[in-house]
């Protein structure tokens, strides 16, 4: 029997660092070329196993690998996907099993949030169902920060730290404009249902009375009246007003702030945008003030230039570990960061099972959230503190970075029927 071949892919939202990830898997799996044949990679994740269009991560050089670690984006596509239930549409299931089966595909990774826990589960489940041996293996990712039983996740760290520079350098932009310009600034950020995004930005504040002076979490209901009177008296203290506002603030009665038209995106939920031009406007009507507005979007999970080093070097550790695990035997559980110490900061590789991180999301507790609900608490600071810190800056050349591009060069399909 020849050995038998890994199966990675990538999922959701693509990260800063969720190439490290790619890097740690690909790189330990070929230290045990005496278990592991070759690590095939999905194109554009799940869909490359259904399709079978598999890249063949061996042909690429040990250097083009060694430099996904600071390389930012999906190296080999990403997909927003969701598979149903076995029992809702076998289909799918058989589909992936026929292709790992004509690839000698025994090991399965798969690298996302929330949903792509799940989806490694599903396959775990309906490969012990039918009998198939198979280690499955999730690995975390997300900038959100959203995921259960785990310190904090890939992807969260660079993006925290990408705001909360961007944050502070804006700030001073504004208060220098304040007098005969700008009086408020508003900053959009990611963050559906959790405000871990936008409480990082907190950490911009050096000092009392720095910006951000108003946070906007999902969290916390959005109430006008008590937001429109803050903004007035930060702008009458200090000149000028900055706000952080995460894309899924939302009033009292779930209805979201930026929800586009009740539009939904390929997983179901509610397409967001244009919260950061509804709350400037409303500070336009109500008091007359001049704002500029901004909204991050891509530019906040793609910034590789400024990612925190912490985030690099656990969404490579997370990688590695998801391959040793799959080594030891184990199946259906995801690689975890388990902080044991804040002050040194200091972590260590744990585990959970994907029955109880998929479909989860974490939010921001209140014990991290100030009183006015406007801010984050010294707890929330310590908690958040350590993961930005650090640079892991990447190879320049004429000014800019250097970023890896793969050949993506697949393997023969062996099946006669297409997808």
């Amino acid at each position: 029997m020849p050995k038998a071949n890994a199966f990675y892919a990538q999922s959701g939202g693509v990260t800063a660092v969720i190439n490290a990830s790619a890097c740690g898997v690909i790189q330990t799996a070929r230290e045990h070329r005496d278990q592991i044949g070759k690590v095939l990679v999905g194109h554009n994740g799940i869909l490359g196993a259904l399709n079978e269009e598999l890249i063949d991560s061996s042909k690429e050089t040990q250097r083009a690998i060694g430099g996904l670690r600071s390389t930012p984006g999906g190296a080999f596509g990403s997909c927003r996907y969701k598979l149903k239930s076995p029992e809702d549409d076998p289909r799918e299931f058989h589909r992936l099993l026929d292709v790992f089966k004509a690839h000698n595909i025994r090991y399965f990774f798969y690298n996302g949030g929330g949903d792509s826990q799940d989806t490694a589960n599903k396959v775990s489940q309906f490969s012990r169902k039918m009998k198939y041996p198979m280690q499955c293996i999730g690995i975390p990712k997300t900038v959100d920060n959203d995921l259960p039983l785990t310190d904090c996740c890939p992807g969260f760290g660079s993006v925290a730290k990408y705001v909360a520079v961007s944050t502070k350098e804006a700030a001073l932009d504004v208060a220098s404009m304040c007098a005969t310009s700008t009086k408020v600034f508003v900053l959009e950020v990611m963050g559906r249902h959790a405000g871990w995004i936008a409480a990082a930005s907190a950490l911009a504040q050096q000092d009392a009375g720095d910006a951000p002076h108003i946070i906007l979490l999902p969290e916390v209901p959005f109430r006008q009246r008590e937001f429109l009177a803050k903004v007035k008296s930060t702008v009458k203290q200090r000149g000028y007003c900055v706000v952080v506002v995460s894309e899924g603030a939302r009033y009292a009665n779930g209805q979201f702030l930026g929800e586009a038209g009740g539009a939904k995106d390929a997983f179901g939920h509610a397409q967001l945008g244009g919260v950061a031009p509804t709350i400037a406007q409303m500070v336009k009507d109500k008091l007359g003030m001049k704002f500029h507005w901004a909204v991050a979007d891509y530019l906040q999970r793609a910034a590789r230039h400024i990612a925190s080093a912490t985030d690099v070097e656990q969404a490579y550790a997370l990688g590695r570990a998801a391959v040793e695990f799959a080594l030891d035997g184990k199946t259906a559980v995801m690689p975890t960061i388990v902080r044991t110490s804040d002050s040194p900061y200091r972590w260590k590789i744990g585990e959970a099972k994907l029955s109880r991180v998929a479909n989860v999301e974490k939010f921001m507790p209140k014990s991290f959230i100030s009183k006015d609900g406007f801010g984050i608490t010294p707890r929330a600071r310590r908690y958040l503190a350590p993961l930005i810190e650090g640079e892991d800056h990447p190879r320049y050349e004429r000014g800019m970075p250097v970023y890896v591009s793969l050949k993506n060069q697949q393997v023969p399909k062996k099946l006669a029927v297409k997808w």
